[in-house]
């Protein structure tokens, strides 16, 4: 027999969790009781929203979810916004937190921590709440709460323990309940969608964030119909570099120039959300002739572009089911050429200044071989977003789309070092966005993460400067003063230089690879 607190440890080592993001206080302690001693690593950031946006990082890096462990009051509501971040993305997060005594709730005697219903609050922001009454619900409440953040559509999950069921004994059964399995489409759908591939003369294929996993089978697939895939924010890199992948926004013209002319369309994965499709509110984004549309959950599919064909089932379950009946098809529709010329057409629509961003980008891809880019909301990675070429599946994200949280860049980038230690990660992060979390180049340090920051110095909030210049708005409050960043890095022991604008970063990265610690780049830009 376990404490509550000891068993939910035991329980999350049976379910493979490998670490856990929180800070300890007097509503959780009952729990760390049985952390010290489990294979399970805990990490320790600066502030709850950042343990948040860790788990995010590192679930996104790894496919796993990723668990916070957070006291009651200041320590969810301070999380709320990452795991709103997690919500939009469809990113698996596990948050467990304290709650005062049962006895207690809805009285409002002012106990420590005490909100009027927590559980009411976590419940409109995660997809499944649910407050821990009696120790031997314990197995299925974590059973439900696996399901629910992993199956059909991905996202945060809460739990909150009372003070007084924290401390009640329960056994740890040997073997933990089965999780359901992935959805599996039925073949008739597939067999259909397979005839109007090989039917189709200019076949194309949308890919969101949802078809990371499927990413194998979907380059077979592509190459077979010689189709053009065009690639969301968070599917970047997902065909490894491939002729076939488009690797731009669909809120573009170019882009949607070939979305328009496309016979049949295969949308894999990705919600149609306006960040990624009509990030500039212009309702712009095209009809598309005939839409088949893959999706995990029922509900998601019948949002955004409500398809011709619908296939609710896993991505990567449905696509590797899709190359097993179109097996001996090979097509050719030239769309390696098509791909190019709208790739030219993408990057002349930009401009100048956002090519030359992009450049940089790929400067960064090149000199570091397998790097992970992990963004913040900042020039730099808001033209990524619209034009980015990246060699492998899980290497590009950031918060400038969905949600649009900022301060995400950091504590992202160090619980995707921590989840992928083999991966080098580098934080594309703005002044802004870095004063936010700051304090986690400590946590960086403390955990010996080799994380790589480069801050983009344009001291303030320049693109809503920008923003506010063009729509005849006088700016204020945008030039927030940013500190010397090189000397609060190096306050935490942190190497790091300082240089003036890119043309030195290539070099600045190859001494920040030598360094084999975490370090800090403080790129001045105009």
């Amino acid at each position: 027999m376990k404490t509550v607190g000891e068993a939910l440890i035991a329980h999350l080592e049976k379910r493979g969790v490998d670490t856990i993001f929180g800070i300890p206080g007097v509503h959780t302690v009952e729990m760390y009781r049985g952390l010290a001693d489990s294979a399970i690593r805990h990490i320790t950031p600066r502030h709850e929203q950042s343990a948040g946006f860790m788990a995010d990082g590192y679930a996104r890096a790894t496919g796993k979810p990723g668990v916070c462990l957070l006291i009651t009051g200041p320590g969810v509501t301070n999380a709320i916004t990452s795991m709103a971040q997690a919500r939009a993305d469809s990113v698996p997060m596990l948050v467990i937190s304290g709650v005062n005594r049962v006895a207690t709730h809805g009285h409002e005697e002012g106990f420590l921590h005490e909100l009027p219903n927590q559980h009411a609050m976590m419940s409109e922001v995660s997809l499944w709440s649910h407050t821990l009454h009696r120790a031997e619900d314990l197995d299925r409440v974590l059973t439900r709460a696996f399901t629910v953040m992993t199956s059909a559509r991905p996202g945060p999950v809460h739990i909150e323990v009372p003070l007084d069921v924290m401390k009640q004994m329960v056994d740890v059964p040997d073997l933990l309940p089965p999780l359901p399995q992935p959805t599996r489409p039925a073949i008739e759908p597939l067999l259909e969608t397979a005839r109007l591939l090989n039917a189709a003369q200019r076949p194309l294929i949308l890919a969101g964030g949802g078809a990371v996993g499927a990413a194998s089978a979907l380059r077979v697939l592509a190459e077979r119909f010689d189709a053009p895939v065009v690639t969301t924010t968070n599917a970047r890199g997902i065909l490894g570099g491939s002729p076939l992948e488009l690797c731009a926004s669909p809120s573009l013209a170019s882009v949607r120039k070939v979305m328009a002319e496309a016979d049949v369309v295969l949308g894999v994965g990705t919600q149609f959300g306006r960040t990624d499709y009509d990030m500039y509110e212009d309702g712009g984004s095209p009809d598309l002739s005939y839409l088949i549309r893959i999706d995990c959950d029922a509900a998601q599919i019948s949002r955004g572009r409500v398809p011709d064909l619908p296939i609710v089932a896993d991505a990567a379950i449905a696509i590797a089911a899709l190359v097993d009946v179109t097996g001996g098809i090979s097509k050719t529709h030239d769309a390696e050429q098509r791909v190019m010329d709208c790739l030219d057409a993408a990057i002349a629509e930009i401009g100048e200044t956002y090519a030359a961003q992009i450049a940089m980008l790929h400067m960064i891809r090149d000199v570091i071989p397998g790097v992970r880019i992990v963004g913040d909301s900042t020039q730099a990675v808001y033209a990524g977003n619209l034009v980015c070429q990246m060699n492998r599946p899980r290497s590009w994200f950031n918060a400038a789309t969905g949600y649009g949280a900022l301060g995400f860049g950091a504590p992202a980038a160090i619980g995707a070092a921590l989840g992928d230690p083999e991966a080098p990660v580098v934080c594309l992060t703005g002044d802004g966005g870095l004063q936010f979390v700051m304090s986690e180049l400590g946590t960086a340090m403390d955990e010996k993460t080799p994380v790589i920051f480069v801050v983009w110095n344009n001291n303030g909030y320049q693109e809503i400067e920008r923003f506010m210049v063009d729509n005849a708005i006088k700016p204020e409050g945008v030039k927030p003063t940013a500190p010397n960043f090189l000397q609060v890095a190096q306050a935490y022991g942190m190497p790091g230089e300082r240089i003036e604008g890119t043309a030195t970063l290539a070099s600045a990265l190859e001494r920040a690879k030598a360094a084999g610690s975490a370090y800090l780049i403080d790129m001045i830009v105009d």
